[in-house]
């Protein structure tokens, strides 16, 4: 399994970004996958996730701070997950990873994660 963002950008406060993590290995929808980010100084951080395809339920999550101005989605036919960003703040700047997780029959979760992709919100 391979994860590889791409995207990520300097923009100004307001503008609007989309970062994109293609997926090799398996279907973008078997994962349970999703965004985190790490900023200077500060731990990674969860931003949004969506449930793999057969999860129950099924659900999209979005971190307080980033409701209303962000959108994760997948494009299944070219295997790829995506994350809208609009409205952009300063306290948005991060290197931005995708993450999947794939779990077994049993339960047991393998984590895959991407190499990031730089962004930067200038005020």
């Amino acid at each position: 399994v391979h994860l590889v963002e791409s995207g990520g950008a300097l923009v100004q406060a307001g503008g609007s970004l989309r970062l994109s993590c293609s997926v090799t290995g398996n279907s973008v929808e078997h994962y349970a996958i999703g965004w985190f980010r790490q900023a200077p100084g500060k731990e990674r951080e969860w931003v949004s996730c969506i449930s793999a395809k057969t999860a129950i339920p099924y659900r999209t999550e979005y971190k307080d701070s980033v409701k209303g101005r962000f959108t994760i989605s997948r494009d299944v036919a070219n295997n790829t997950l995506f994350l809208q960003m609009d409205n952009l703040k300063p306290e948005d700047t991060a290197v931005y990873y995708c993450k999947g997780r794939d779990y077994d029959s049993t339960g047991y979760y393998t984590d895959y994660w991407g190499q990031g992709t730089q962004v930067t919100v200038s005020s």
